[in-house]
């Protein structure tokens, strides 16, 4: 391998920050994205003989299930138009490598996903970033740009589990005529009527240019959606480069997408969520969570890497399943434990999370 190569994985190993693949199956899980547990549930299978999409979605990857799939995700999201995408990954590499262009200019949170900044550089278009959650420093830096302005938020953000000022911004770009666009990736299912997400609200929604939603998190599937005007979703089935040039999501994972959506309408499983996050705060009330109180991501920051890989060591021993989290997933200095809540933990398992802090 090249030494550039050899290099940057040293470093990683000095620093502590390595990565490495490992298993928690059998764990108690305080690390996974599947906050109401719809992963557990399981649906009846209309093609049982088809395991495979057998191609793209412009040759022969566009099943009749893919269609209506994306017709009753528009219809259940409340817009013109649906697309769905293998993964939250694909969906947002392929909106901002193509939909943005030459001399226009995206203004991006800081803290937006990777996914994000990867399609930002896959585009010919300018960016620039404002701080986290800041509504004046968006407003100021807004002031400043010229031409076609787009603005790139998290509703709930990955890593802190904090809740983006949405009111304030969607105001804020509908005064400045920039196109807004939420990735709900992480509140979608667990917040809103029905899981329709933190956009699903009137003042919010007339506000936003394209929404992405993923079904690998709190909805338990896989693959992922941008929701837009049918203008938009037309534009990128001819130049979403991610969208066009893969395999598309066989018919079974646009099924169980169709069904795990009716099957979340349910408030059960959301009351449940929201019971064990006020369960979890007020037992480490001591503990200085960044998060936001309703949100099943809470963050304990630690700020130092060997501190943070022993605790999460410590809790991995006695079968916790937590990770911890370290730059350059989150900045320098702002090492922690991502604590995942869910709506099948227990109060007795974060009591015993509690008890061997």
């Amino acid at each position: 391998m090249d030494s550039k190569l050899k290099n940057k994985l040293n470093k990683r190993i000095e620093e502590g920050t390595l990565r490495s693949l490992s298993s928690f199956e059998g764990a108690i899980d305080f690390f996974s994205n599947d906050y109401l547990g719809l992963s557990r549930v399981k649906f009846e299978s209309e093609y049982p003989t088809q395991n495979g999409s057998t191609g793209s979605r412009l040759i022969s990857g566009t099943s009749k299930i893919a269609l209506s799939t994306e017709e009753k995700l528009a219809t259940f999201f409340g817009t013109e138009s649906a697309i769905i995408y293998n993964s939250g990954y694909d969906a947002n590499i392929g909106f901002f490598s193509c939909v943005p262009q030459r001399g226009d200019t995206v203004l991006y949170d800081e803290y937006i996903h990777a996914s994000v900044r990867d399609g930002i550089r896959m585009s010919f278009a300018e960016s620039i970033s404002f701080k986290h959650n800041d509504i004046i420093d968006l407003e100021r830096k807004l002031e400043k740009l010229t031409g076609t302005i787009y603005v790139s938020i998290e509703s709930l953000y990955s890593m802190d589990g904090d809740i983006a000022p949405l009111k304030q911004i969607a105001e804020i770009c509908q005064n400045h005529n920039a196109y807004l666009v939420v990735d709900e990736a992480h509140a979608a299912g667990v917040f809103g009527e029905n899981g329709k997400g933190l956009v699903h609200q009137e003042e919010i929604e007339k506000a936003v240019f394209a929404r992405l939603v993923t079904f690998g998190k709190a909805y338990g599937s896989h693959g992922a959606v941008i929701l837009g005007s049918k203008e938009l979703i037309d534009y990128q089935i001819n130049f979403s480069r991610s969208f066009i040039y893969t395999t598309a999501l066989p018919p079974e994972s646009c099924n169980r997408i169709g069904k795990v959506i009716e099957y979340n309408q349910n408030e059960t499983q959301r009351i449940r969520l929201q019971e064990i996050i006020v369960f979890f705060r007020e037992t480490f009330k001591e503990f200085n969570f960044s998060s936001d109180i309703h949100s099943p991501i809470q963050l304990l920051e630690i700020g130092d890497v060997e501190k943070t890989k022993e605790l999460a060591l410590k809790l991995q021993k006695v079968n916790f399943g937590i990770k911890p989290i370290y730059s350059p997933t989150v900045p320098k200095g702002r090492e922690g434990l991502r604590i995942c809540l869910h709506a099948f933990n227990t109060e007795e398992e974060i009591d015993q999370l509690y008890c061997n802090f």
